[in-house]
């Protein structure tokens, strides 16, 4: 994974949106969309340029304590970036 002071963002070509009818988010990319499930899509939401990793860890932690999220989070955004789907 890129730094500590990486600050992740998603691509510019994708989108986040919620869908009502499934009630989940997804990620939109040209010509194929994601189902993120669980919580995925609040980290996806923080992931917009302003914080660092650990700021988003931080806040979900804050969010939902007790939750593996320094553990789980960083590694989901390792594959994001993998992926492609965050810068």
């Amino acid at each position: 994974m890129p730094d500590s002071r990486w600050r992740p963002a998603l691509a510019p070509a994708l989108m986040l949106r919620h869908d009502p009818v499934r009630g989940t988010d997804l990620l939109v990319l040209p010509e194929r969309v994601v189902v993120l499930q669980g919580h995925a899509g609040q980290v996806v939401g923080l992931c917009d340029g302003t914080r660092t990793v650990r700021g988003i860890v931080d806040e979900l932690a804050e969010r939902y304590p007790g939750a593996p999220v320094a553990t789980e989070v960083p590694s989901f955004l390792d594959r994001l970036h993998q992926e492609g789907w965050i810068a």
